[in-house]
């Protein structure tokens, strides 16, 4: 069974980041992949001291165990897929969702590129820009990772400040829903 894990890096639980990743997840839910959404925003999370230890270690984990990340690193590293998602904020994506990205590339890394032909997308949740921005920034570690990236009919971006406003953006669903077919695909001609 295929595994697909979706980080929402947004502080607001059911917010507009959280409906896109749910709407991108669908069709793989309906074709029996197993999806997980993981709640980065908010939590205590800190940033990457570039000690490199993980890879002295070599044990999949970061040598600080002081927050969340070793807790989400397994789920990332046995995932098929992995879907991170961010409001942006001033134009970047969260803190939280910064710092995981950057201790996970670097242990992913350190430990025999375990990101390796996964494939990886990011989602955009934005009020009126910054979505190219933090796009780039995150397929850059995806990029750096060996990972494989799919395309959809549009930038994985959808528009709506308050909660929920996102549903209104009706090319921004479509997008997701194919973005979820896309990943699909792949997994499924990546392991055949």
């Amino acid at each position: 069974m295929f595994k697909v894990v979706a980080i929402n890096g947004s502080p607001r639980e059911g917010g507009n980041t959280e409906i896109m990743l749910n709407a991108a997840l669908e069709p793989l839910k309906e074709a029996g992949v197993e999806t997980k959404i993981i709640q980065v925003g908010g939590k205590n999370i800190h940033g990457c001291r570039g000690c490199w230890a993980c890879g002295k270690t070599a044990n999949r984990k970061c040598v600080f165990n002081d927050d969340i990340v070793n807790d989400i690193l397994e789920d990332l590293f046995s995932a098929d897929a992995i879907i991170f998602g961010t409001p942006s904020y001033y134009g970047n994506m969260t803190p939280e969702l910064k710092a995981l990205i950057d201790r996970a590339g670097i242990v992913a890394s350190a430990n025999g590129k375990l990101f390796r032909h996964k494939v990886g997308a990011a989602v955009i949740a934005e009020r009126r820009g910054g979505g190219s921005f933090i796009q780039a920034s995150i397929h850059e570690m995806m990029l750096m990772n060996e990972m494989i990236i799919p395309g959809s009919t549009y930038w994985n971006f959808g528009f709506g400040r308050n909660k929920g406003e996102v549903s209104e953006d009706a090319e921004a669903m479509a997008n997701m829903k194919n973005l979820g077919e896309n990943i699909l695909m792949l997994i499924q001609k990546l392991n055949a």
